[in-house]
């Protein structure tokens, strides 16, 4: 079951560094440490949405009709891309060598596709019990989809992850309001999960909500980013 609240006017909310002028898009604010699994159609739209600054997203995506067999892969990615962060206009790449998502619009330009998600091992070892975990939640939201445990989870495209900002415990990136736009090259059912890692300074020290917003045209995802 995915875990999000729709507020009906997306325009209310999206507001960190320019807005673009919205129609009918819907708005899912997805509570901070959970997870939220949602449908986009070919050349649709959606965004996702870091409300409070420096939470990072574990991100996934499967092509319909496909058992969840087609799904986005860093490993092709990496490879189409020749590095580990899209560019604005560069393509997210699935296991079958075929693009499923481009990125066209992009505030923070900083992004990981290295690290797997975080798991219930990973808090066990650290002697914490029943912490939700980014592969848990995945598990979680896809299970309506035919996912039936966490070890199925796919690697994520973290966004808003500075990896190499990993050994000075400043995982995050991103500030207030900072977002990532893509478009859907095929019909697909996407993931979002809000890191629950909430030990050691990671996530700005206190995991925060995010918003994902669906629904959008080309046209209202164009805005004004920082420089």
């Amino acid at each position: 079951m995915s875990h999000s609240t729709i507020v009906p006017a997306a325009g209310d909310v999206i507001s960190g560094h320019g807005e673009a002028r919205v129609s009918m898009p819907q708005t899912h604010i997805v509570p901070a440490a959970h997870g939220f699994a949602f449908e986009v159609k070919k050349d649709e739209l959606f965004r996702v949405v870091d409300l409070y600054g420096e939470q990072v997203v574990d991100f996934a995506a499967w092509v319909q009709g496909t058992n969840l067999t087609e799904k986005l892969s860093m490993d092709y990615t990496r490879y189409h891309l020749g590095g580990v962060t899209p560019a604005i206009g560069e393509c997210l790449w699935t296991n079958k060598d075929e693009p499923i998502l481009q990125l066209v619009d992009d505030t923070c330009h900083v992004h990981d596709m290295t690290f797997m998600s975080c798991f219930p091992e990973m808090y066990a070892k650290k002697g914490i019990k029943n912490h939700r975990s980014c592969a848990g939640n995945m598990a979680e939201v896809m299970k309506p989809y035919g996912m039936s445990s966490y070890l199925d989870a796919t690697s994520p495209f973290n966004i808003f992850q500075n990896t190499p900002n990993y050994s000075l415990k400043r995982l995050g990136s991103s500030r207030p309001g900072d977002q990532v736009t893509f478009k859907a090259l095929k019909d697909c059912i996407c993931a979002a999960s809000c890191c629950p890692y909430d030990l050691d300074g990671f996530n700005g020290g206190l995991v925060t909500d995010i918003a994902v917003v669906t629904g959008l045209t080309s046209e209202e995802s164009l805005h004004q980013g920082p420089g």
